[in-house]
């Protein structure tokens, strides 16, 4: 397989093409996508010490179309990674997105029927609590690092308290995303093995949710574990050994697009102020096209894969079964065919078919409807209690040590503002 490299001459592959911002690799993503749909790469698989190659896929209808045909192009061979995994480790770390139907289908409905009208509006309210709360914290001191003080603990806050899990562990949960969601970067694996400090983040969130969800059984509540344990869709339940890889779905899946659009939305505000005053002067009529565009501009999740079930034909292009395809949101969310100056970050931009939830079909996001909420309170009360808040440095990149990460993370992020009290003072 011949592999392209890009404009920069880095591979899609290379873990440095991974470690440049953002709009370095969309420009090289730019002149990849005119060469063709579907570029050929090579990731080296230090597992087994042996390549595996996969094809690129980085235009709107192309992402598209395998999105919509699972029969097809299966997630069952492994979602989350270029490589090849044992199935019982991808479904460890990917639960239900790593699934085809029908055990897709059953784990997806029997968590969708968990969430009930109630339920979400008490989500909703505490949403926005959780991060006023945040900002409480973080309001006096003028300056601060947004991750730690903002984008990482709001959506997991949310997730942890929406499931149950008792404050005096979220750090426990957070060290372990970290891990999860830090595609070997030093600050959070150190000098441990790799493979062993991300089984062992794993395995600590599966141990302290089947520790709570055993306490649920036995008692129950009105929080998310309790709903799952015992929530039952024509005689299907979760199993118990599937509730723990449910949780790392959540606190990796479940908090990366909130946590990176924060970071990465407020860094991209601060190159494009004309787009801030629009959003800023009227919230009420922006927000909702703003969240969309922050997601289709800074795509969190960088990939899913997909794995050709047969012998098949995509846009004249013939693949064989057992064919990789790595689906590139963020390539596709600036296909010119489909988005009008697609490189202009526009707060109104309407339409907006952007897939920075996923491509359609069964493995559309199924938290999308969270996420956004959560990104349109957070701007809303960053804007509203600390109106002039501003990058005062450059988003700092995971340090990824192998290929793509599959969540574009930003682990640092500087910005200052006029120092104000907290509600509780005012």
């Amino acid at each position: 397989m011949t592999t392209f490299v890009s404009g920069s001459g880095l591979a899609i592959s290379d873990a440095d093409f991974w470690r440049r911002p953002l709009n370095e690799r969309m420009a090289d993503f730019a002149v990849l996508r005119e060469q063709s749909a579907f570029i050929p790469n090579e990731l080296g698989d230090t597992a087994i010490g042996e390549e595996s190659s996969f094809y690129a896929v980085i235009r709107h209808a192309e992402v598209t179309e395998i999105s919509r045909k699972p029969q097809l192009f299966c997630s069952g061979r492994g979602s989350t990674s270029i490589q090849d995994l044992p199935m019982e480790a991808a479904e460890y770390f990917g639960s239900f997105i790593t699934m085809d139907d029908p055990r897709h289908a059953r784990q997806r409905l029997v968590v969708g029927s968990a969430f009930t009208p109630r339920r979400l509006a008490a989500l909703v309210e505490s949403v926005g609590s959780i991060c006023a709360e945040l900002i409480d914290e973080m309001c006096e001191q003028g300056e601060v690092d947004l991750v730690q003080a903002l984008s990482a603990p709001f959506p997991l806050l949310v997730i942890c308290d929406m499931m149950g899990i008792p404050r005096s562990e979220f750090k426990t949960v957070l060290d372990a995303s970290n891990v999860i969601l830090g595609a070997g970067d030093p600050e959070f694996f150190g000098d441990r093995d790799p493979f062993e400090t991300l089984i062992g983040a794993g395995a600590t969130l599966v141990g302290l949710m089947n520790e709570l969800a055993e306490d649920r059984r036995q008692n129950p509540t009105d929080d998310l574990t309790s709903a799952l344990v015992h929530t039952e869709v024509d005689g299907q339940r979760l199993a118990p050994e599937e509730l723990g890889p449910f949780f790392i779905l959540l606190a990796v899946a479940g908090n990366d697009t909130t946590r990176t659009a924060t970071t990465m939305g407020m860094s991209i505000l601060g190159d494009n102020p004309d787009q801030r005053r629009i959003w800023q002067d009227d919230p009420d009529g922006v927000t909702a096209t703003a969240v969309d565009e922050i997601v289709r501009y800074a795509s969190p999740v960088v990939f899913m894969r997909r794995t050709a079930t047969e012998p098949v034909v995509v846009s004249g292009q013939q693949f064989e079964e057992g064919d990789r395809f790595i689906l590139f949101y963020g390539a596709a969310n600036r296909d010119p065919r489909v988005f009008e100056d697609p490189e202009r970050f526009d707060v109104r931009r309407s339409p907006n078919p952007h897939i920075g939830f996923g491509g359609p079909g069964p493995h559309f996001c199924l938290g999308a409807h969270l996420a956004r909420r959560e990104l349109g309170i957070a701007f809303a009360q960053l804007f509203e209690r600390l109106p002039d808040i501003h990058p005062v440095s450059e988003p700092e990149y995971l340090a990824t040590s192998f290929g793509p990460p599959l969540v574009s993370g930003v682990k640092h992020l500087r910005v200052a503002f006029t120092p104000t009290k907290p509600r509780s003072a005012g």
